[in-house]
């Protein structure tokens, strides 16, 4: 039964998806064929980070399908935006590098349709899909995991998108399914793996329409935040793996390649089924924010016992010839390599007195030098309590927003971890995981294809960021997919945000000038 057939789950390459039927408006018929003249000619204000304000003028398209049979039109289109002027001079973008900015968080759906120019898109957004109306699609109290532990906010990173575009580059913001749709019989067509292949089907659209699209289609930077930075992670590291190939297939998605040039990241929530032992191993010992208490400590040493044994088959060793990545050493390896040089570039930032009354308040930070240092133990105390509770995706009742992830058909949300299911407190999926998880498992983590595959068509470079104070998530999770990636000799730009929570983005216009940078772009100015 195929996504675009009818409404029901589809089972392809032995996994099940929920699907929703197609209508004869979005059938394959479709011409994935861009039309260069149905532009809109928009002019925006856009301020620098150097504080000084440029106008520019740009060709916008609209809500373009990127498959020529969509589940869901409202989600599965994208924007163009292409800037045309700065500040008065005419700018050639036809060979400028292409922003790819999804608007994703907490796994839930993303849409362009309602978009009046750059950087109007957004999560779960309204509208009537193409098949069978929504029953659910907008995040409520009542959506499943919305109360829960998934970091529903972040992802626009419209600072990113219109600093690209006043520096001359195209940027296109994909829209893509959720975790939180549904049809009229209740199915769920929006859970893994959906958005992860409506990402590459809308990479596919871009790459076929070259010399149709202005920009470099070989110049594909993606961007994203929590959710939807995992998902730019793994559209970095996933480029033209055949996994996704019958999904694709289904969707009517464009003959061509989904590789991307380059990957920026922000609090990447990833390495879904091993991220509740790195969790416990960073923040077990801190009190929980809703509760002012210290979490089940026999739950919490059990998942960091999990992470031990995880890091240990990674292999992974810490660039710059710190040796092997540890449960043991990976604290560490945080504060010297990371931790400690994030401290040290906020202080050298501040005044004199600034700087001086941030030490009297943080007494557990020494500066000598020009140099700040601690102690791990310190750092934790100085982050204070922690967002989420035991297990922090996972969760035993199944109340998190990835829970329902990994819902199918008419269930909402599913146990994806041996531990989770066999500690399931509901009583409602037995005590083990379904069939199906270990493939969707492989389709949604970046892990998976740059340490057991080490896929050669993954990007090259990557850009990747979080916040100190980012309990969101633990901060491995960010540190092992920059070693992984840089084990396997790729670029990588990584460091994290003193005193920052999460969806921070602290230096955006570094972002752009690394994007000029690692794709040997300069603005074509008329």
């Amino acid at each position: 039964m195929g996504i675009g057939a009818t409404a029901g789950v589809a089972a392809v390459g032995g996994i099940a998806l929920s699907a929703q039927a197609s209508s004869g408006s979005a059938s394959a018929s479709d011409s994935l064929v861009f039309d260069p003249h149905a532009y809109t000619r928009l002019t925006t204000g856009v301020t620098d980070t150097a504080g000084t304000a440029h106008s520019v003028t740009y060709h916008f398209w609209k809500a373009i399908p990127y498959v020529a049979a969509p589940v869901d039109r409202t989600y599965q289109s994208l924007n163009v935006s292409v800037p045309v002027e700065i500040d008065g001079a005419a700018v050639d973008a036809s060979n400028a590098p292409i922003l790819f900015a999804n608007s994703i968080g907490g796994y839930m759906p993303s849409s362009v349709a309602d978009a009046t120019g750059i950087g109007g898109g957004g999560m779960a957004g309204g509208g009537t899909p193409s098949g069978a109306p929504s029953a659910s699609a907008a995040p409520s109290a009542s959506a499943p995991g919305a109360g829960g532990a998934t970091n529903t906010t972040g992802g626009a990173l419209s600072t990113n998108q219109l600093l690209a575009l006043a520096a001359g580059y195209v940027v296109v913001e994909p829209g893509a399914r959720g975790r939180t749709l549904k049809n009229a019989d209740g199915e769920y067509y929006g859970t893994a793996a959906a958005a992860i292949v409506d990402l590459k089907a809308a990479v596919r659209y871009v790459r076929f329409n070259k010399g149709r699209i202005p920009g470099d289609t070989d110049r594909i930077v993606s961007a994203g935040t929590s959710a939807g930075g995992a998902l730019s992670a793994l559209l970095g590291a996933s480029g033209d793996s055949p996994l996704y190939d019958p999904y694709l297939t289904e969707l009517g998605a464009a003959d061509a390649s989904d590789a991307i040039f380059a990957t920026g990241a922000w609090c990447p929530i990833t390495d879904l089924e091993h991220a509740d032992g790195a969790y416990e191993w960073n923040w077990g010992t801190n009190v929980t924010q809703s509760t002012g208490k210290v979490v089940d400590q026999r739950v919490s040493r059990q998942l960091r016992a999990q992470f031990a044994e995880y890091q240990a088959r990674l292999k992974l060793r810490g660039p710059g010839g710190f040796g092997p990545l540890t449960a043991r050493t990976y604290d560490t390896y945080l504060v010297e390599r990371y931790l400690q040089p994030s401290a040290t570039t906020y202080l050298t930032g501040l005044s004199d007195a600034d700087r001086a009354a941030y030490l009297a308040t943080n007494p557990f930070l020494t500066w000598s030098g020009g140099r700040a240092t601690f102690t791990w133990d310190d750092f934790l105390t100085h982050v204070g309590a922690r967002k989420k509770t035991t297990p922090a995706f996972d969760a035993f009742d199944l109340s998190a927003g990835e829970n329902n992830e990994f819902g199918a058909g008419t269930t909402a949300n599913r146990h994806f971890t041996a531990y989770g299911a066999e500690h399931d407190s509901t009583g409602l999926n037995g005590r083990r995981v379904a069939a199906d998880i270990p493939a969707k498992l492989r389709l949604m983590n970046p892990m998976y294809h740059l340490v057991e595959k080490a896929n050669p068509y993954r990007t090259k470079h990557w850009w990747i960021r979080l916040g100190t104070k980012d309990s969101d998530t633990a901060l491995t999770v960010s540190a092992n997919l920059a070693a992984a990636a840089a084990g396997l000799g790729d670029e990588v730009d990584h460091l994290y945000y003193w005193d920052q929570g999460h969806g921070a983005n602290d230096d955006p216009g570094d972002f752009i000038t690394w994007i000029g940078k690692v794709t040997g772009h300069r603005t074509g100015k008329r």
